[in-house]
């Protein structure tokens, strides 16, 4: 397992036309990742996340994206995802196609592509118009009790991106706090690039946390606050400010693309 710099591991990791998953559940959001992808001009990724908020926002506003796979999308706490609205309603600045889940729904095809089955099955969709909109939702009857569930494909990202406080010398990776999505797509992945706050000899002990072991991880950037404007759990506090900024730098295009030259592709932090 290498330590990379966050150049090095986005160029080695992140091609064009791959599928990427940059999870993070309200904290340990890998902004510091996203940013780098921006820098590095990628283009027709297929992004996966739960809860796609400012990053995705960010990055398909930059036209990094052509497809976005997720669950629910906004800024929290604030209102919408202006950018992402733009490319879905007017193509802007390219078109997105919506691959549209509940976080039910998410979980069970991140749990599927870590146990590398075809698909997950979960009782949802019931009363809902997603599968009259999302034709990869569909079911199966259960040969035990005949009762119809619904399914959803496998997500098996090319490459699983996460932010997280630590890394130990041998690879090893903690996350503490809140944890949504992570592990699973963590281990449904090709490939696994994970952020950190730290490297550290040992790691603490610590309550409410998940180990990746090394041989999960394929690279490792020291990348301090590398989650802001979201927050990682003992080390720095969420930007709710940000949050409420950003609502009116994403809602028209000049000052978007004025503030992602001044912040992101000049390389600095707002």
């Amino acid at each position: 397992m290498p330590v990379l710099s966050l150049c090095t591991a986005i160029e080695q990791y992140v091609p064009d036309g791959c599928c990427a998953a940059l999870e993070g559940f309200t904290h340990l959001i890998p902004f510091a990742a996203g940013h780098e992808i921006i820098r590095q001009r990628r283009r027709d990724l297929h992004l996966v996340r739960m809860t796609p908020d400012l990053v995705y926002d960010q990055m398909i506003g930059m036209g990094c994206a052509s497809r976005l796979t997720f669950s629910w999308g906004g800024n929290p706490g604030v209102g919408s995802l202006h950018r992402l609205r733009d490319a879905v309603e007017r193509g802007w600045p390219l078109p997105l196609a919506l691959d549209e889940h509940t976080h039910a729904g998410m979980a069970a095809a991140y749990a599927a592509g870590a146990a590398r089955l075809p698909f997950g099955v979960l009782r949802g969709y019931v009363g809902s118009d997603l599968p009259n909109v999302n034709p990869r939702i569909r079911s199966v009857r259960c040969p035990y009790t005949g009762e119809s569930l619904a399914t959803v494909p496998a997500i098996n990202p090319d490459v699983t991106i996460l932010h997280a406080q630590r890394a130990d010398r041998a690879g090893n990776v903690a996350l503490q706090g809140i944890v949504g999505a992570q592990r699973e797509a963590a281990l449904a992945a090709k490939a696994l690039v994970v952020t950190v706050e730290e490297i550290v000899d040992r790691f603490p002990p610590m309550m409410n946390s998940v180990l990746l072991p090394h041989w999960v991880v394929s690279a490792v950037v020291l990348a301090p606050r590398g989650a802001w404007p979201s927050y990682a759990h003992g080390y720095y506090a969420r930007d709710n400010a940000f949050y409420v900024r950003w609502d009116a730098i994403a809602r028209d295009r000049d000052s978007f693309l004025a503030w992602m030259r001044e912040h992101v592709l000049a390389g600095s932090v707002a």
